[in-house]
């Protein structure tokens, strides 16, 4: 498993890192903890989580994915040797969210507020990342393509250095090691850097959707990952399981997430299915798996410092590792990007 920095840092994550949206939800603390087992027994240093997991999010398993995590830290031991990135919820009304069923905002009392919750439920003194689950200003997010920034209102929103600098005091309490960002636009990234030109933190990384068939970062953010070093967490490599066809035609497969929570229409707009049954065909014409060939893709760029892959058993996580012995090969690129000319971004 090869190491990556994370931002300006001197951290070194794996090239790919397990995401653990599912435990606490569609998986047990024993499955979780045998999925942790496998992904360190095979060279992946980096954990994600977030307070707001299990998905979806539910007052009934809200912190039940971080729990799960510190009790198998608790159980394992090797704190030392494993890099823990969470995220703080952006501004959203889940009730059971914040004390007094108060909206959650990405001010200072809330944020100290989440971030020791997190503490607690992981058992651990620190957080080497701690991401902005998605930003306080209203913006479009998860793939909302009914809204535009012209239609978005005005807003009093937190500003970045009300926000920058509540993190950058809990760094130097010693409470979070580094700053993340998720689901951010080139704009906020670029204010987030500007702002830290002041001694606030440098955020290192940005947690976004990239995938075959939402290549949308290369939009912008992809220069501005490699340019400022602030690389890429690329979530959903598989497209929330639709990139493994199983969705294809209307299928609803049992148990899976799609039939489960009925929550992925980000990935059920017109020109999907084409587009992932023109990948599946250059899968089979090279002989490789599908699915290998979506994670290996999303891994190769240059911009990406590591990939969140994951799973709901252990046969799916075997899979998603066995991607890095799949090289991206310039011919197999070339024939990727063939498809992606015609079949651009459909779910971006």
């Amino acid at each position: 498993m090869d190491k990556r920095e994370l931002g300006r840092t001197g951290i070194m994550v794996s090239e790919l890192c397990l995401g653990t949206m599912t435990f606490g939800q569609q998986n047990t603390q024993a499955e979780g903890h045998a999925q942790l087992d496998m992904a360190v027994d095979h060279g992946i240093n980096f954990i994600d989580t977030a307070e707001l997991y299990a998905i979806p999010p539910r007052a009934e398993t809200y912190g039940a994915t971080e729990s799960i995590i510190g009790n198998w830290l608790k159980e394992r031991g090797g704190r030392d040797k494993l890099i823990i990135a969470s995220k703080v919820a952006g501004r959203s009304s889940f009730p059971w969210l914040r004390p007094e069923e108060e909206q959650a905002r990405l001010s200072p009392r809330q944020i100290r507020y989440a971030l020791e919750g997190s503490l607690r439920r992981l058992g651990t003194d620190y957080i080497d990342l701690y991401q902005l689950h998605w930003p306080d200003r209203r913006v479009p997010l998860f793939g909302d393509g009914g809204t535009t920034f012209k239609d978005l209102p005005s807003d009093e929103s937190i500003s970045v250095e009300e926000t920058l600098g509540v993190l950058g005091d809990l760094v130097c309490e010693g409470k979070i090691r580094h700053v993340g960002l998720s689901n951010e636009t080139a704009w906020g990234v670029a204010s987030f850097l500007t702002a830290s030109k002041t001694g606030l933190p440098r955020v290192a990384s940005i947690q976004n959707a990239y995938n075959l068939i939402n290549r949308t970062f290369e939009i912008g953010l992809a220069e501005m990952a490699m340019q400022e070093r602030v690389g890429l967490l690329a979530y959903s490599p598989l497209a929330q399981g639709y990139l493994t066809g199983k969705y294809l035609n209307g299928a609803r497969p049992a148990g899976a997430r799609t039939t489960l929570f009925n929550r992925a229409q980000r990935y059920e707009k017109p020109g999907v299915d084409e587009a992932i049954i023109a990948y599946h065909a250059l899968a089979q014409r090279e002989g490789i798996n599908p699915i290998q060939l979506a994670v290996a893709f999303v891994t190769s760029r240059a911009f990406v410092t590591s990939n969140i892959i994951g799973a709901t058993s252990i046969t799916q996580l075997k899979t998603l590792l066995g991607s890095l012995d799949l090289p991206i090969t310039s011919e197999l690129e070339t024939q990727i990007n063939a498809i992606h000319q015609i079949h651009s971004n459909p779910a971006p």
